[in-house]
């Protein structure tokens, strides 16, 4: 009996966890729906809560160094506490909100190389926290962050990776406590003079805000400093703009500032 009841204090024969999700898709400012399904072990426990959260890779800058970190941005309490049976079943509907600013990962059904993105599940029992497996979610783009994604793409930008940046953008609304980078291979044209074109799109139920960085090529002569574009996009005409020519033209000039295009 001793032996048992050390095992169970261990986790050992205690209750299991698996979330489904009914659609692993979603887009930023939609939802996940799908069920928690918990299965009672061989001894009843109580159930504290059983939580959802989203969780992204953040790289962290300290000091001279970097790393990563799993950060959650999003959650939800799926169920207060209760009393589970041995071998008991339950199953807990659930409709998690994808915040507007969540990260994009995957474009035309190709995952951006260096994004992770999922939702996991913590059962708490006893104080004791289980933080189950990730299940993977695909955030695809907003149809305003299409039209920019298809420009560049018809300027000849190749998509490199992407990553997420811990910090806030200047002159930016932002909520979360990080934001995502884009980085593209810069098109033929632009190969002599800049090295990558990083995007980031900070997205509000109204309209996208986007951020451009080049990092232009330096030389022993030259200035190192990288050239920034900020502006927003209406959902409601942002069908009405040649987004190509308008990112063209905004990287001639930056670079002609420069005097790296003339």
């Amino acid at each position: 009996m001793v032996f048992k009841r050390m095992m169970q204090a261990f986790g050992v024969g205690g209750p299991s966890v698996d979330t489904v999700l009914t659609d692993p898709r979603c887009r930023p400012g939609g939802h996940l729906e799908g069920q928690v399904h918990i299965v009672g072990g061989d001894h009843e426990v109580a159930i504290e809560h059983v939580a959802l959260g989203l969780v992204t890779e953040v790289e962290v800058e300290s000091g001279d160094s970097e790393f990563h970190s799993t950060q959650e941005f999003q959650r939800l309490l799926v169920a207060g506490s209760f009393a589970l049976a041995p071998g008991a079943k339950q199953s807990i509907p659930f409709r998690l909100d994808v915040p507007w600013e969540t990260p994009i990962t995957e474009v035309y059904g190709q995952r951006l190389t260096g994004m992770t993105m999922g939702v996991r599940t913590e059962l708490s029992v006893a104080r004791a926290v289980d933080k189950g497996d990730l299940d993977q979610v695909a955030v695809h783009p907003l149809p305003a962050q299409e039209r920019l994604l298809e420009a560049l793409v018809q300027l000849g930008f190749r998509f490199s990776r992407a990553d997420n940046e811990k910090g806030r953008l200047y002159g930016v609304q932002q909520e979360l406590p990080f934001y995502q980078e884009i980085e593209f291979h810069p098109s033929p044209q632009y190969a002599g003079m800049i090295n990558q074109l990083e995007l980031t799109f900070v997205a509000t139920p109204h309209q996208l805000q986007v951020v451009l960085e080049v990092d232009k090529r330096g030389g022993l002569f030259t200035e190192g400093s990288d050239a920034f574009g900020r502006f927003t996009v209406d959902y409601a005409t942002v069908d009405q703009i040649d987004w190509s020519a308008h990112l063209d033209g905004w990287l001639r000039q930056s670079c002609q500032r420069r005097g790296l295009f003339s």
